[in-house]
Order: structure tokens, then C-alpha cells, then sequence
């Protein structure tokens, strides 16, 4: 898998894109100036991200580290394998389906929702960009001239009228937004 990339913004100027840490280290030093307001983003998913840019540029970066945390001593028992318990609503034919499988329910719901994954990868990885593409969108161009129009474009697969649209956009919001669509376009024709 890539590495998780993000990217920031002071109002609707980039200060920084790459990895976590490099990202939060430009945000800490534009909150330093007065830069206001910052926003971080997950390229991945358009998600902003909350980062807590109080105290020094090593306490900011010592948050987001996660081998501060002691390693977890191996206990008794069955190892953690990551397994979340939650509740699954089916009728009564599916229970007695899956029952029948082998390896009971869990291990046969496993194996169908990895199938499930694998036929449908481009599918989901398309909706995964198009939704991250419009969170974004909203996020840093709402407020701004034409964009609903731009939106309509988006949705309609206009991509070229999305350019001329946003073309009048802050030149950051504009590219980094319209890299967002690129990678829609791209996928959509996977």
C-alpha cells in the first residue's frame, strides 16, 4: 500500500504536503506566525485532520509517534489477531447457511467479505476517491464563486468543465483540487 500522504493549508495557501509528520511540522510553524485558519487533510479519504499544535515543534511530533508506547508483552491465551466482535443482523436461513459452512459463521462471513474485496477493489477504490475528492472540495472551496457549479461538473464527469470552473479558484485550493479529480478520473476508468 502508499504511504499515507496529507497535505495542509493556511486558509486557501499550502504550506506543506507528504507524510504526517512533515505536514504537521509546517502546520506547528504557521500556527507559530499566526496563520489562521489550518487545515489538515488526508489525501486518502478528504478527511480533515485534528492535530494538537500546542507546546514545542518536538511536542507535536511527539503526539503523532507511536513508538513511545512500551511494546505489548505477549500474555496468556489466544493471540491478538485484530478481531472486532459486532453485531451482525441476518434471517434465520442465512444463520442456518452459514452454520452449515465450515468453520462456522465468523470464518465463513471472513471468507465471503474477502471475496467481496477482492471482485470489487476498482469499484470501491473509485467511491473511496470520488468521496474523498468531494470532502475536500467542500471543505476548501465551499465558500467559493462557481462552486456549485464545479460540483455539478464533478458529479456529471465533466472533468474538463471542472478545470475551466475552478481555474478562478486560489491557485493551491485549484491544483490540489483538481489532482483530487485526476485521480477520480483515473480510477472511474480502471
Amino acid at each position: 500500500m502508499d504511504e499515507e500522504t496529507f497535505i495542509a493549508f493556511a486558509g486557501h495557501q499550502r504550506l506543506a504536503a507528504g507524510p504526517l509528520q512533515e505536514v504537521a511540522l509546517a502546520a506547528k510553524a504557521a500556527h507559530d506566525r499566526g496563520l489562521e485558519p489550518i487545515m489538515v487533510f488526508d489525501d486518502a479519504t478528504g478527511r480533515t485532520v485534528e492535530l494538537d499544535l500546542r507546546g514545542s515543534a518536538a511536542d507535536v511530533t511527539a503526539r503523532l509517534s507511536k513508538d513511545g508506547d512500551p511494546p505489548a508483552k505477549p500474555g496468556r491465551g489466544r493471540p491478538k489477531l485484530g478481531v472486532t466482535a459486532r453485531e451482525v443482523t441476518l434471517l434465520p436461513r442465512h444463520w442456518d447457511w452459514l452454520s452449515a459452512q465450515p468453520g462456522g459463521a465468523s470464518a465463513a462471513l471472513r471468507r465471503l467479505v474477502e471475496q467481496a474485496r477482492r471482485d470489487n477493489a476498482g469499484a470501491d477504490d473509485a467511491r473511496q476517491a470520488l468521496e474523498a475528492a468531494h470532502r475536500a472540495m467542500t471543505t476548501l472551496a465551499g465558500d467559493l464563486p462557481g462552486y456549485e457549479e464545479a460540483t455539478r461538473a464533478f458529479y456529471a464527469k465533466a472533468y474538463g468543465r471542472f478545470a475551466d470552473l475552478t481555474a478562478a479558484w486560489p491557485k493551491d485550493v485549484g491544483d490540489y483540487l483538481r489532482g483530487l479529480v485526476r485521480r477520480v478520473e483515473q480510477r472511474q476508468a480502471v
